[in-house]
């Protein structure tokens, strides 16, 4: 298998909709979580996509997650919400929480909403992408298990705790950040490890806390770096305190892992929408940003640079070439999706049009 498999969207939806149709979920849901995570791949974060179905399905199947779950509502105030997650399929509890700060926004002004005993809930940019579709600037976060130093540390001490933002802006596109507060993402250390290769100076640690950029022994040894140092450790702090803490959830060495071990999970999560309406129109608000973006664009550009992006940019184009010609999903990904259709024995090759040798 080499190079990249370029796949349909809607046909990527429907593969994912009857593998978890399969596995138990309900037709609403399935096509709710295949929406997150196809879109996803059609922002070109491959990592987060669809290839993440196939561990939360196994995660139901080994116990640490619960088909049978419900997304529970524990108390609520006029701008607030906390939620159970249960350990239900954490996209469904994002939704609903994400809902939930947008309806209490639109009333308010501002509101979050916490979840507590979920799991990986995909890219965080949909989520807050969600708030900035219904005219509000969005912020969804969670933390994870810890596998993160801290200056100072030599070994784990937080999550790769990734957090997002959005806001609406001209054109149906919004201004979309979605970063971890480690240097890089896990999920791309893991892939660097499966395909052995070398990383690049300055994303991880060994035993000993010093640099390194063989992957093998992660996550058993060593630790992924924060991003900017002492200031990625900060946000990666604020996150901790507004997911697990504020959830009245597990936090820090608590936390397991959703991809290894048969504990339940108990990862936290957070969404904050504020309503642009109550400040302006929402028709101002995008224009104010569409000035801001401009003057960002048009500022001058360094030697060799050809353009400015703004956070977000890349991955609605992206997003507009996968609709108009299809998704390219790196093989990874592909084998990825085979082993799915596998251990629900589906026919891969029918419903994408992968075939053997693609």
């Amino acid at each position: 298998m080499s190079g990249e498999s370029r796949v349909k969207v809607e046909a990527l939806e429907s593969f994912c909709v009857a593998v978890m149709r399969k596995a138990g979920m309900t037709a609403a849901d399935a096509r709710a979580v295949a929406e997150v995570l196809v879109t996803t791949d059609t922002w070109g974060v491959s990592t987060h996509g669809t290839k993440q179905l196939r561990p939360l399905l196994k995660n139901f199947r080994d116990g640490k997650m619960s088909l049978s779950a419900k997304t529970e509502l524990v108390a609520e105030g006029p701008s607030w919400a906390s939620y159970d997650g249960n350990r239900t399929m954490p996209i469904i509890s994002s939704r609903i929480a994400m809902g939930k700060a947008i309806e209490k926004a639109k009333a308010t002004g501002i509101a979050v909403a916490t979840v507590r005993n979920s799991g990986h809930f995909g890219a965080a940019g949909f989520y807050s992408n969600l708030a900035a579709q219904a005219d509000c600037i969005g912020i969804s976060m969670c933390n994870v298990d810890a596998g993160v130093a801290v200056p100072g540390s030599r070994g784990p001490v937080l999550g790769t705790n990734p957090i997002s933002y959005a806001a609406p802006a001209g054109g149906g596109r919004s201004v979309l950040l979605d970063i971890a507060t480690s240097v890089t993402a896990a999920s791309k250390i893991f892939q660097a490890k499966a395909t052995g290769t070398t990383l690049p100076p300055g994303l991880l640690i060994d035993g000993d806390g010093r640099p390194t950029t063989d992957p093998s022994n992660y996550p058993a040894v060593g630790a992924l770096l924060p991003m900017a140092g002492h200031k990625g450790y900060g946000i990666a702090l604020m996150v901790e305190l507004l997911t697990g803490v504020l959830a009245g959830g597990a936090f820090g060495r608590q936390i397991v892992s959703w991809l290894a071990g048969p504990t339940p999970v108990n990862q936290s999560l957070s969404f904050i929408a504020i309503s642009v309406a109550m400040f302006m129109t929402p028709d101002e608000f995008r224009r104010r940003v569409d000035r801001l973006a401009a003057e960002i664009r048009a500022s001058p550009k360094a030697v060799g640079a050809d353009r400015i992006y703004l956070p977000g940019e890349k991955e609605w184009e992206a997003r507009e070439r996968a609709l108009a010609d299809g998704i390219p999903l790196p093989p990874d990904v592909v084998a990825n999706l085979r082993g799915l259709a596998e251990d629900y024995s589906l026919d891969v090759a029918g419903l994408l049009g992968i075939g053997a040798g693609t």
